[in-house]
């Protein structure tokens, strides 16, 4: 019997998430705005990657048209998703609950992805983040992209988990960086850390959340592009809603 809720819920909405967190107007904001940083002076060529949360492996073919020879392989709680990842990319893709242990995971990448999928995880971060520190190779990298618990907007954005069917309330919510990180204890450095999320980070990449429709995302996707960019010049982390933040293991 399946105990973890978040599969359940992502089976429900699969089609309807892949069809707008997918879509182009959504791989350019995460072009722009997450893989610009998440993968900000590396080189990922000749590397073994793993995709966690890797849904229809979206965000592994962006991977791949920026290091072409990277070995990637995928990782999702859905089996819909891993079967639409090996037919997508021919590439290996297996079904995994983050948050229990993984006996497997011993030092294979050098890299390890996940983008939105650490928060699916909070009924145990602890063991989600020793699992992603087996699969890393030592000096591995973990590289991350997640909701900003420390957003002024957070009790808004908990009140909305409550009361929204798009989200399974009590087994997801937003992370505070450095709580995470004092989770792994001592066994990730920190090399990189940006806090984002402006006007598309809503009505762009978060389309299905805000019920925008699809056909209206390309004719009000270059404004907010652009308000985008001028709002990440903004201070500090308060006002963002996510983070992306490169981790290095070091034992």
């Amino acid at each position: 019997m399946n105990d973890n809720p978040q599969r359940e819920h992502y089976l429900n909405i699969h089609d309807e998430y892949s069809a707008h967190y997918y879509d182009a107007t959504s791989m350019r904001y995460r072009k722009h705005f997450i893989y610009s940083y998440l993968f900000k002076n590396l080189d990922l060529n000749d590397f073994e990657v793993a995709d966690l949360a890797s849904g229809i492996g979206a965000n592994s073919m962006a991977l791949l048209e920026l290091f072409p020879h990277a070995k990637v392989t995928g990782y999702d709680i859905s089996p819909a998703a891993c079967r639409e990842y090996r037919k997508n990319l021919e590439r290996p893709a297996f079904e995994i609950d983050l948050s229990k242990p993984y006996l497997e995971a011993v030092s294979k990448y050098d890299v390890v992805i996940i983008i939105g999928g650490l928060h699916h995880c909070v009924a145990d971060l602890k063991t989600t983040l020793e699992n992603i520190a087996k699969m890393l190779k030592p000096e591995g990298r973990l590289l991350m992209f997640e909701p900003n618990k420390d957003f002024f907007l957070e009790r808004l954005r908990k009140l909305w988990y409550e009361k929204d069917s798009y989200f399974e309330e009590n087994s997801e919510e937003a992370l505070s960086h450095k709580e995470i990180l004092a989770l792994t204890e001592g066994n990730f450095d920190v090399k990189f850390l940006k806090y984002i999320g402006g006007p598309a980070y809503f009505l762009i990449l978060n389309s299905m959340i805000f019920r925008i429709p699809l056909g209206l995302k390309k004719w009000i996707s270059p404004p907010l592009m652009l308000l985008e960019y001028l709002y990440l010049l903004l201070p500090g982390s308060v006002f963002f809603p996510a983070f992306i933040a490169q981790w290095q293991r070091l034992r």
